[in-house]
């Protein structure tokens, strides 16, 4: 296990190499979005073939990163643009979080209708109204601290998100300074599960509906123990009313999945390890979306793809999944949205076509 001192010089590591990184070319500013309690910025990418009434994904990026870094490692905004839904980027500044890390361990911050939250949420709205959003397709990820954040929205404004995908993060609420941050990080002190979930049903005292969600951690990062997925978990398990896993547990390489249904048979919760990845997000640069960096780990497994999947988003795409994927998700987390399940002999000859066409230069 990493020491407090080893984390912080990891993390002025990588924020000096963050200039080779940067790449703000595809996203554009969003400026005047409300009050801005949280002093945010924000970076969006919306696609020149936009659908009717878009999906809206709201995506935070980890420590040490920017809007920019994140899109151009996870390759977000690729996909949107063949998919036809709109990417909005909230980003963190320095005057705020020295490290640019979302503030998900400050009172002030994770509070709803305060602080960094109530920025975000002020994003949203605004994107909604220019963009027609369609409001019940509304969906959150990040990692690592924008993991945790995106935890944060998930918690503190559920009506606003049909689900979320938390890759690297830590559960809703369990420390309000920074040395129990580093702690949590460390899985030191992690509350018991009742205590979880009493924290997170103070996040808003909704009645529901809540919104699907999936948590996706390397089993060897060495940043944020991979217990805390598990925590979060069990933080959610209790506001979906489900206690044991369901059957459709699997295993395919490197991956691990594991799914929660509800009393409809609907998933409401998966979790994903990534067996021997570290800190950071799963990318697949083979699949043409996303390219390795600082936190940006190319393990063979496009996240991005498999949680837009998931989101029930890729309907619109004639590639709805990159042909060397070596998963399925089968679960939306859409309220409205069917499942975009691949397989069968017609996706088998797609994936031909698709491989023989890159293979001669004709497409990525």
């Amino acid at each position: 296990m990493r020491s407090l001192s080893d984390t912080v010089a990891r993390l002025k590591q990588f924020r000096s190499m963050q200039s080779v990184f940067d790449d703000g070319g595809r996203l554009a500013p969003f400026e005047a979005f409300g009050t801005n309690p949280g002093e945010l910025e924000a970076r969006i990418h919306v696609p020149a073939k936009l659908a009717k009434s878009p999906a809206l994904v709201v995506v935070l990026h980890g420590c040490t990163q920017t809007a920019a870094t994140y899109d151009k490692g996870s390759g977000w905004s690729k996909l949107a643009d063949e998919c036809g839904f709109v990417v909005l980027f909230p980003q963190q500044t320095r005057s705020n979080n020295a490290n640019l890390c979302f503030n998900w361990f400050q009172p002030n911050d994770i509070a709803r209708d305060r602080g960094e939250a109530l920025s975000i949420r002020q994003m949203i709205k605004t994107v909604e109204t220019r963009n027609n959003i369609d409001r019940s397709r509304v969906f959150i990820t990040g990692l690592s601290a924008g993991g945790a954040m995106a935890n944060v929205m998930l918690a503190t404004y559920p009506e606003a998100f049909a689900g979320g995908a938390i890759i690297a993060g830590l559960p809703y609420d369990t420390a309000r300074t920074v040395p129990q941050a580093f702690d949590r990080m460390r899985a030191q002190g992690i509350p018991d599960e009742q205590s979880l979930q009493k924290k997170l049903r103070a996040g808003s005292q909704s009645n529901g509906p809540w919104p699907a969600i999936s948590v996706w951690h390397g089993t060897l990062d060495a940043t944020v123990n991979s217990a805390n997925a598990g925590a979060i978990v069990k933080q959610w398990q209790g506001i979906h009313g489900i206690k044991a896993a369901s059957h459709s547990d699997t295993s395919r390489g490197r991956l691990e999945r594991r799914a929660w249904v509800d009393s409809d048979g609907n998933e409401r919760l998966q979790l994903f390890h990534i067996k021997g990845m570290g800190h950071g997000t799963p990318i697949d640069v083979k699949s043409g979306y996303g390219q390795a960096g600082p936190y940006m780990l190319d393990v063979g497994i496009s996240s991005t793809e498999e949680i837009a999947q998931s989101f029930g988003i890729v309907a619109p795409c004639l590639r709805q999944v990159s042909p060397g994927a070596n998963i399925d998700v089968p679960a939306p987390a859409s309220r409205n949205a069917g499942s975009q399940r691949r397989g069968g002999p017609a996706d088998g000859i797609r994936r031909t076509i698709e491989d023989a066409l890159r293979a001669a230069g004709l497409m990525r």
